[in-house]
This record gives structure tokens, sequence and C-alpha cells, in this order.
């Protein structure tokens, strides 16, 4: 006996199998309990998501002898014929080759004659957007006024395509894509009753790859069974047959791109060609690794929404922290763009180590996200470099003739140099000069100061976080102390400060602090009267006890 595929072995036979369609079963049910039966019906949708089979078991529960609940119960005559094809009452049409004006005067002269079995003569037209305009206009009137035995049930995957003549004498239904859940529970009933070993997380993998059709689930899962024939189905037995690569690897991918490392990201390209991946496989699946990055990093209940381990969930907040929201959008757009490109490219390996030099060069695109990308390098590179008001504060301090043997006590003591500010100097404008005034050295307990040094160094990625103008406005805020858990954002541009003096924006600030760095600082704003450049150096308690013990000066 030959084999049977799953997809046709399976296939729904009463509306209790059908699964992820519930309120269209439950519409056509009650139609047919309650004899309130239409004449034409739309059925629309993607692919896979049960048109067609519900067409056939609404077909044969029109005309079954014995309903069940509305459902057929394929086991009277009737259902029995219409099931094997061999009744007369149900009519099935491929309109993608069947779509000339003689096809629809066909069924229209067949029309004219009733029933020979059952009570309804039912027309399924499948792809029916694939009719020509004049067999379109062939239909209109048989389908606005057909006799009170005939029923049409027109399906499509794209509705658009339709006349809204046709589309106004219908009853439609939208049939949705089947949610990741019901596709797995569905192929573990079917591998037990069908008796395949397979792991959970092979099942749900293949659930993911067929992107809401059931029909494609059945496929993938009868081909990876058929590879693998007599062996339990692993995680890795899927990837192994549907191209597909594990998350480690996107995650070793997406770091080095982040990290702008180029060789690294085309190594690890040339390693999937030789395990035999299927790159566009790989493009979407990458794609969908950094709409999770980007909801991890943007949604508050990211585990909510996303149907991964704990495990899993904290490795992807620890990636999203890598990089901003503008640069993971910036990474989904080329990538979108490319699995466009790679439907029909000859050099898909060429194509997609051009996309991930883009990523790890921003420099090589002149769009906006790419500018963004460019300029949060360079702000991050700014930060990296010494600053010049540290060794004018050190001179103020009294400590000008021990200056370079200071630099490395306070290294090997405390690991840097006490935090300088001259007009927002580090985090805000300013330029140092020969005439700047003499820096007032203010010392702080060690819990303020760590905190105010904390936001100095940060604040450039918290500005990123807020966005907008506040965005903005915080790259010119200059941080103070301003007593026990509290810091004061100095501006000296009125506009900079009522961006910021506004009661939901520190409180945002609040949050953000407490969610990134587990620290409780209320932040509060304040405009300095006059622009006259400030110098001011903080230290410790404990930083300037060091030094006191560790420098000598010579006379």
């Amino acid at each position: 006996m030959s084999y049977t595929a799953l997809y046709r072995k399976w296939r729904p036979v009463s509306f209790g199998d059908v699964k992820g369609q519930d309120p269209i079963v439950k519409t056509l049910k009650n139609q047919i309990t309650s004899g309130r039966i239409g004449h034409a019906y739309l059925f629309c949708g993607t692919r896979g998501t049960g048109k067609t089979s519900i067409a056939k078991i609404f077909a044969r529960a029109v005309n079954c002898e014995h309903p069940v609940d509305g459902s057929p119960c394929n086991e009277c005559e009737t259902c029995r014929h219409i099931m094997e094809g061999s009744s007369l009452n149900v009519v099935e049409i491929d309109a993608a080759s069947n779509n000339g004006v003689e096809n629809i005067r066909e069924i229209r002269e067949q029309v004219q004659y009733p029933p020979t079995e059952g009570t309804y003569r039912v027309y399924i037209i499948d792809e029916v957007h694939m009719l020509s305009i004049g067999a379109f206009n062939a239909l209109l009137k048989t389908l606005e006024e057909p006799p009170s035995y005939v029923i049409f049930i027109l399906a499509t995957t794209e509705v658009h395509k339709i006349p809204i003549t046709i589309l106004s004498r219908c009853q439609r239904y939208d049939f949705k894509r089947i949610s990741l859940d019901t596709i797995a529970d569905r192929l573990r009933e079917l591998t037990e009753a069908e008796h395949i070993g397979v792991e959970e997380r092979a099942l749900r993998y293949v659930a993911k790859a067929a992107d809401g059709s059931m029909r494609d689930a059945l496929s993938l899962l009868d081909q990876c069974a058929a590879f693998h024939f007599g062996e339990t189905l692993t995680y890795d037995n899927v990837l192994e047959v549907l191209g597909a690569v594990d998350n480690s690897v996107f995650s070793e991918l997406f770091r080095a791109a982040v990290e702008g490392r180029t060789r690294d990201c085309i190594c690890r390209i040339e390693e999937i060609i030789i395990q035999g991946r299927e790159l566009s496989q790989f493009v979407n699946d990458f794609v969908w690794y950094l709409r999770n990055l980007l909801i991890v990093q943007s949604a508050d209940d990211a585990e909510n929404m996303l149907d991964m381990s704990a495990e899993n969930i904290r490795l992807l907040k620890e990636e999203a922290a890598l990089a901003d929201a503008d640069t993971l959008m910036r990474y989904i757009r080329i990538f979108s763009e490319l699995s466009g490109q790679m439907r029909y490219a000859s050099q898909k390996r060429v194509l997609l180590e051009i996309a991930f030099i883009k990523l790890t060069r921003p420099s090589m695109e002149q769009n906006f996200d790419s500018l963004l990308q460019r300029i949060a390098e360079l702000e991050n590179r700014i930060k990296e470099i010494p600053s010049p008001q540290e060794l004018a504060a050190l001179a103020a301090a009294g400590q000008a003739g021990a200056a370079d043997r200071m630099n490395g006590a306070m290294g090997a003591g405390f690991g840097g140099a006490p935090g300088t500010d001259r007009d927002g100097a580090g985090t805000g404008s300013g330029k140092a000069g020969a005439d700047s005034p003499p820096a007032e050295t203010v010392i702080l307990p060690k819990a303020q100061y760590e905190d105010l040094m904390m936001i100095k160094k940060e604040l450039g990625k918290i500005a990123r976080q807020m966005g907008g103008s506040v965005r903005l406005a915080l790259q010119e805020a200059v941080p103070r102390p301003s007593g026990e858990g509290c810091l004061s954002l100095e501006f000296t541009d009125v506009n900079y400060y009522t961006i910021v003096n506004r009661e939901n924006v520190l409180a945002e600030l609040r949050t953000l602090v407490e969610q990134n760095y587990q620290k409780s600082i209320e932040f509060k704003a304040h405009l300095r009267e006059t622009s006259v450049p400030v110098n001011t150096a903080y230290v410790s308690e404990e930083d300037l006890a060091v030094i006191h013990c560790e420098v000598e000066v010579e006379p």
C-alpha cells in the first residue's frame, strides 16, 4: 500500500478536528443546526490554515443524513460518497487551471439541475482570485441569485484581487494564522499516534518554522521523520534537515557585529555554509532573533510575550543591553531588505556577507539610523579620552609638584582620578583653556561620590534610552551632588532645563537608573544663572585618605 503524507492522512474530517479556527467553526455549526445556511461563502487567509478542509466538512455537513451537533457523521451513504469523491453534489474546482469564462458557463448550466442525493449542490472554487475578469462577470448573476439548493464556497489566499462585486455577495470568513502552541499540541498528538519519538524542543521548532500553517508543519514533520526514520527526532536533527542554525550562532554573530568584528562574522558565515545550512532560512531566523532582542529591550513583560525559557530570556536581556533600540532597528531593516533580495539572488552568500559588513561598519550607509549609530560610537570613544581637567584639579588641590606620582598612586589606590567638572566637561559643553578658573575641591561621602561618578559615566547611555528632546537636553546636563541619595542636573540653557524639569521626565530617569543600575537616586533640575565656567574637583573621603597616605611632595 502506498504511503500517505501526514497532511493528507490527518486532514480534519469533522469540525472537532479543526484546530485554531474556533470562531469560524462555531459560526458554521450554528448555521447548520439552526438552518440559516447562506448561499455564498468566501474563505480567505494564508496557506495551510484550514480553508479547503472546512469547506469539505461544511459540504458534507449540509448534506449529512444524521448530523451530530452541526458536524457530519461521516458514516451515512451521502457522507461516504462525498468523502470518496464519487458524489455529484460536491464539485471542487481549481480556479488556477480553470479560470476562463467557459468554465463558469459550465457551472451555470449545471446549477439548473437539483441534487440527485442529499439537500444541496456545493461548489468549492479554490484559489478563486485566479479567475479572469470575464469569468468573474459570468459568475456574478449566479452568485447573486442561485437556486435554493446551491451553495458556493470560494477560497483564496489573496482576497485583495477579488472584485468588490463578488465580495459583496458573499459571507466573508478570515482565517487567521494558527498559533505556535496550537500547532505544537497537534503535532504532539500526531507523533504519539504515529509512534514517532520526538523531543519537545524539536516539535516547537517545527511549529515555529511553519509560520502559522498547519499543513506546512505536517509537511516539515514528515520530512524530518523520514530523514531520521526509526530514531528519536531531536532538535539538532530538525536543524540539520531544515538547514537551520541554533540560536547560539545568532548570539555569536550579534556580539561580533556590535563589537565591529567583521572578520569573525565572515568566518562564522563560512562555517554555516560548510554545514550546508539554508541561507534564506538563516536570514529569516536572524530577523526573528533581532525582533526578540528589541522586544526584551522595549517591553516590560517580555517574559509573557516570548515563548522561551527563563534562562533564554536572561541571555536575551544580556545581549539586548549591548545595543540601543536605534541600532537594533537598523539591523532589522538591513536583514529585512536582505530577506527580499535573497529570494531571487544567485549569490546569496555574497549578499549575506555584505549585510554583516554593513552591521559592523555603519559608515558604509548614509541612512538616519546608521548616522545615529556612528554618533553613539563617537560618544563612547570620547568618554575614553582622559580629561585635561583632572590634572588641573590636582594642581589646584596643592599637588602640582607630585602630579605624575599621584596619578600612579590613585591608579593603585582606587582605580582613577577624582571626578572633575568644568561647565559639564565630560558630559556637556565647554572647552579647557589657559584662563580656566581654579578648581574647587569638594569632598564627598563614599556613597554620594560613587553615585555621582556612575551617573557622570552613564548619562550618555541613559540619555539614549530616554530619546527625543530629552535625549538632547540630557547630553548638556552636568550632574552635581545634592545631598544623600539625590543628584542635581545643572543646565546653562533655559530650554534644556525646561525640557528636563518635568515630573514625568525626572520620574522616568529615576526608574531607568533603578532598573539598569540597581540604585535608588532622586533627580532634580537646576538652572545656573551665569555661564561663567565653574571648575569642581570631587574626591571621596576614602580616596582622599589614600592620597594623603601614599603621596609625598618633595620640597
